[in-house]
């Protein structure tokens, strides 16, 4: 009864609001798409979050970037930015920009100017620089910048004209490119900002979005809906699709029974036991595709007993990945010996990897008195793109961890109240993942394991390394991609000697959709975009 009341509600609320429309019928309903998505996002801006679901519903429906990755080639390409230069020695990138970009008219604000210089100095110098107004306005701060140093990084960002951008760095840095076409990096509209600080309300700068992207914010009950509408002012190809409705649906049984029965076009995160049904149906079509992600168990290293390396060591040999992969994820995924996708080009078999090995664990934990060990396990109830079941997973592994004599409690929250818990240390271990959003190597570490990466809080295992990040700052500075893979080696080896979590899989990416929507690629990193989708009946003009 819920889920036919949802769902009334839903189609009632997108036909109230297409007043183009004189009813509902059939026949007068424009172009759309429904995507049933897993949960509520964050926010409305990919600045200040890392978590899949925000920037699924936010980074490349309502924005767009300096410059993006190509899905087909996996190259940089311009996007806000027609072209850039780079200096001889690597400390000083030039982007000339485009012209005529309009920026988002909604019901709380309507631009009287074009997309300029000016836009992308608010939006980056809100990131970089304490003195300004925005700096604190979000409580979350910017993990993913502050993660990779970028306030450090970054000397000055200054604009010659309205149509030039120069970004001045303290030191070569060759993920920088990667970085600025990343998910988080979008550009938003300093006017917006100026009108939004003058009427005293800044914070809502990053719930009711403003951008120049495919798709305009219309909507958002949570629970329920977001809802966005064509961009008819859109500087590149207009969509085909008129209206894009995420229909929040947190169960992925129900998620699967609105596409069987046409509810939705696309649906969000299918278990692998669902690909069997789903395989049933010729109108469903299962896509997917090598993912850039990584599934992990991570450890609190501020905490006895596991801040000793041996201790987490141990734990990591008592857990059977084979069976992990064979229960949770059925042939979607393969085991990780390391924190680096075998999709990357720096990755190399580790050559200390210890494998699955309960009798050396159970020794080692003897040998430390820990022969009564109690410990919690953190989890998010929802599936998320590395890891279809992250119950399921931390049930297997607290087996694993009985058999040598570890009882482990699990903790299943969503992520605001598993976020609070993080935040103030209040957990032993979790189990959480990482979703890279561009090709870079370094984006598997310096967002969630280096010293920068604790300040801002995306640093679950609470480790800090000064040595670690020395390979890490040496690796960006190092432009043949040889000795950057050497680097990254080096860096994994010193990973497995001090375990500060455990690499668990690399999984696939899958959606599932029907047949007859086309036009929605899935990338090996980044968020889902539906500016080329379109019904397969619909010429894609």
């Amino acid at each position: 009864m819920k889920l036919a009341r949802n769902r009334f509600i839903l189609v009632l609320a997108v036909c109230l609001s297409l007043i183009t429309l004189s009813g509902c019928q059939p026949q007068n309903v424009p172009i759309g798409l429904v995507y049933c998505s897993e949960g509520n996002p964050e926010s409305f801006n990919p600045q200040i979050v890392t978590l899949g679901t925000t920037i699924d519903a936010s980074s490349h429906q309502i924005y767009n970037h300096l410059i993006e990755y190509d899905v087909t080639t996996g190259k940089v390409s311009p996007s806000l930015a027609t072209s850039w230069q780079v200096s001889k020695d690597g400390k000083v990138y030039t982007f000339k920009l485009r012209k005529g970009v309009k920026f988002h008219r909604a019901q709380w604000f309507t631009p009287s100017r074009n997309f300029n210089a000016l836009d992308v100095l608010f939006s980056f110098n809100r990131i970089i620089r304490a003195d300004n107004p925005y700096h604190d306005v979000s409580a979350t701060g910017y993990p993913f910048f502050q993660s990779i140093g970028f306030q450090s990084l970054v000397k000055d960002i200054s604009a010659p004209d309205l149509y030039t951008v120069t970004f001045t760095l303290n030191r070569p840095d060759a993920s920088f490119l990667a970085n600025l076409a990343s998910d988080f990096a979008v550009v938003l509209s300093q006017e917006y900002a100026d009108f939004l600080l003058k009427a005293g309300t800044p914070q809502r700068i990053d719930q009711f979005a403003i951008g120049t992207g495919p798709f305009v914010l219309k909507q958002y009950v949570k629970n329920e809906y977001i809802r966005y509408q064509r961009n008819n002012d859109y500087w590149g190809k207009r969509t085909v699709i008129e209206h894009l409705v995420f229909d929040i649906t947190r169960k992925n049984s129900q998620r699967l029974a609105k596409l069987l029965t046409d509810d939705c076009g696309v649906s969000a995160l299918p278990k692998p036991l669902e690909l069997k049904v789903a395989n049933q149906y010729p109108h469903v079509q299962i896509q997917q595709q090598r993912g850039m992600n990584v599934a992990f168990w991570a450890f609190n290293t501020l905490k006895p007993p596991f801040d000793d390396p041996e201790v987490r060591q141990a734990l990591a040999m008592a857990i059977n990945k084979s069976d992990i992969l064979s229960v949770v994820y059925r042939q979607t995924a393969v085991e990780a010996d390391s924190i680096l996708p075998p999709a990357s080009w720096a990755h190399s078999i580790n050559p200390t990897h210890q494998g699955y090995n309960p009798v050396k664990a159970k020794q080692i934990l003897q040998k430390k008195g820990l022969t009564n060990l109690r410990m919690n396990i953190l989890t998010m109830p929802t599936a998320r793109t590395y890891n279809p079941n992250p119950v399921k997973t931390a049930q297997l592994i607290q087996a694993d961890l009985a058999k040598v004599g570890i009882k482990a409690h699990i903790h299943s929250n969503d992520w605001r109240v598993l976020s609070k818990k993080l935040n103030r240390s209040q957990y032993d271990s979790v189990l959480l993942g990482w979703n890279a959003d561009n090709s870079d190597p370094d984006n598997f570490f310096s967002p969630f394991l280096s010293c920068a990466a604790l300040k801002s809080n995306n640093n679950r295992s609470q480790w800090c390394d000064t040595k670690f990040d020395s390979i890490l700052e040496q690796a960006k500075t190092v432009t043949d991609q040889a000795d950057r893979k050497k680097l990254y080696q080096k860096a994994e080896m010193l990973l497995s000697e001090q375990m500060p979590l455990v690499p668990l899989a690399h999984s696939n990416r899958i959606i599932l959709k029907r047949t007859d929507i086309k036009g929605v690629k899935l990338a090996s990193y980044g968020g889902i975009s539906f500016a080329k989708a379109y019904h397969n009946k619909e010429q894609n003009d």
